[in-house]
């Protein structure tokens, strides 16, 4: 039996349990549940009626926030122009370069969020599928993470853009905020990020396309919002 806390369990006693809940209502339920000594981060569970062992029902990709996610994002660039890594480096990547930051990577650092590529480096960038993959890292033209224009992507994902990858069994999970947002604030991220998945909704899903969905705070309970 997996232990619960006696704060979790009192945290439980105040969610609706299983009953969805309209969104606005939904998100005040996180924010008076969210207890903890730091600033919990807000996270939406997407659950989708989607086999992901199909090509054509692969849901990834990447969305601008309306509002952003209040986190500072450490981001790399794989670049072979060393004025565009310096450019990177002053809009406030934490390491941009090319063999040397490869061979960097190989080497055991794994300290950023985001790794964003130009084509032409992704035949260095591919030597990293062991690392990378596996943890989500791994540059990708649909997820805006592959491009020309790695300044431009530099901007977009400081400013709160957000990658996303449905798992083996159709679930996509994102951080859509914290706490300290005012309640309009994530209401309108949810809202914006919810309308996103709806319009990548594959021509050949049968019935309803999003079954349930989930918001919760870092230590609290997760609400279900009615679809």
């Amino acid at each position: 039996m997996r232990f619960r806390s006696k704060r979790y369990r009192s945290l439980m006693t105040q969610a609706p349990g299983k009953t969805p809940q309209a969104l606005d209502q939904a998100v005040d339920k996180v924010k008076e549940c969210a207890s903890a000594k730091f600033t919990e981060s807000v996270d939406l569970s997407i659950r989708l009626n989607i086999d992901t062992r199909k090509a054509d029902q692969q849901i990834r990709g990447s969305f601008s926030l309306p509002h952003g996610t209040g986190r500072d994002v450490r981001i790399i660039v794989f670049v072979d122009d060393g004025s565009v890594a310096a450019q990177c480096l002053e809009m406030g990547a934490v390491k941009a370069g090319g063999e040397d930051l490869m061979n960097e990577v190989l080497a055991g650092f794994m300290d950023f969020d985001v790794a964003i590529a130009t084509p032409k480096t992704m035949r260095l960038v591919g030597r990293l599928g062991r690392v990378l993959g596996p943890r989500g890292l791994m540059p990708s033209p649909k997820s805006g993470t592959v491009t020309e224009d790695v300044l431009k992507a530099v901007a977009e994902f400081k400013a709160g853009k957000i990658e996303y990858r449905a798992d083996s069994a159709g679930n996509v999970n994102v951080r859509i905020g914290n706490v300290a947002f005012e309640a309009e604030q994530l209401t309108e991220n949810i809202s914006a990020m919810l309308r996103h998945i709806t319009e990548s909704r594959p021509s050949s899903v049968k019935g309803d396309f999003v079954t349930n969905v989930t918001v919760s705070s870092t230590m609290g309970p997760g609400v279900r919002i009615t679809v």
